[in-house]
C-alpha cells in the first residue's frame, strides 16, 4: 500500500498564496501546484528536500497562483499544464498583478498541456485525478486522491471562494463544491490555496456556506 503523499505549503506573495509540494517520499518524485510568486523561496524547499519535480500544474490562473511559474520551470526544466478554460486569466495576469501590485512581472511561458476532468496524475507510485470544478474562475480544478485534496480557491477553511472575479459564478460553484467535494469521505484533507488546510468533513459540519448544501 502506498505512503500518504508528502505536502509541503509554502506561503508566498502578497496575498500568502499556498504554493503545494506533492510528492511520493518512497521515490522522492513530486508536482508543484500553484506557484504563485517568490520563486526562489519555492525552489529551496525543493532542493532542500531533494525533490524531483515532474511538472507544474495550476489550479487555476489567478495572477496570485501563476506569477513564479516562468522562474520555477525554466529553472527545474520541467512542462506546466493548465485547465484549457484558464489560458486567458494566465495571458492576462502580468497586466492584473500590474492593477493590484504596482509591479508588471514577465509574462509566464506557453503551457505544455491541459488538465481535463477525470486526468490521473502520477507521483511516483501516487495517483491524483483531476476534477473540474468551476466557480471561483471558469474552469478551476482540483487534485484528489490519497485521502487529501489540492483544490485552489472553490474551498476555503471556513469560507467558499469568491465569485466576482470574470468568470466566476456562485451558482456554479456551489454545485462543483457539492458534486466533486462534499461525496469525498469526512477525513479527506482539504489544502486550500490560501489559509490553513481543513478536512472535508469539518467543512460539513461547520462552513456557513457548505451546510445547506447537505440538507
Amino acid at each position: 500500500m502506498p505512503q500518504r503523499p508528502h505536502i509541503e505549503t509554502i506561503t508566498v506573495g502578497p496575498l500568502a498564496e499556498n504554493c503545494y509540494l506533492l510528492g511520493d517520499p518512497d521515490s522522492k518524485e513530486a508536482v508543484l501546484i500553484d506557484p504563485g510568486d517568490e520563486g526562489e523561496r519555492i525552489l529551496a524547499v525543493v532542493r532542500e528536500g531533494g525533490w524531483q519535480v515532474r511538472e507544474v500544474l495550476l489550479t487555476h490562473a489567478h495572477f496570485d497562483h501563476v506569477l513564479a511559474v516562468g522562474e520555477v520551470v525554466a529553472t527545474l526544466q520541467v512542462p506546466f499544464r493548465v485547465p484549457e478554460g484558464e489560458r486567458g486569466a494566465l495571458q492576462a495576469a502580468p497586466g492584473i498583478a500590474l492593477l493590484w501590485t504596482g509591479e508588471e512581472p514577465d509574462p509566464p511561458p506557453e503551457p505544455d498541456g491541459g488538465l481535463p476532468d477525470g486526468t490521473t496524475i502520477p507521483v511516483g507510485s501516487l495517483r491524483f485525478l483531476v476534477r473540474s470544478t468551476p466557480g471561483h474562475s471558469p474552469d478551476s480544478v482540483c487534485l484528489i486522491g490519497e485521502g487529501v485534496a489540492v483544490v485552489g480557491d472553490v474551498l476555503f477553511a471556513g469560507s467558499v471562494g469568491r465569485t466576482d472575479l470574470p468568470g466566476g459564478d456562485w451558482d456554479t460553484l456551489m454545485d462543483s463544491i457539492q458534486e466533486v467535494l462534499l461525496p469525498l469521505p469526512d477525513e479527506t484533507v482539504v489544502y486550500p490555496g490560501h489559509g490553513p488546510a481543513t478536512t472535508i468533513g469539518q467543512e460539513r459540519r461547520t462552513n456557513p456556506f457548505v451546510v445547506p448544501l447537505t440538507r
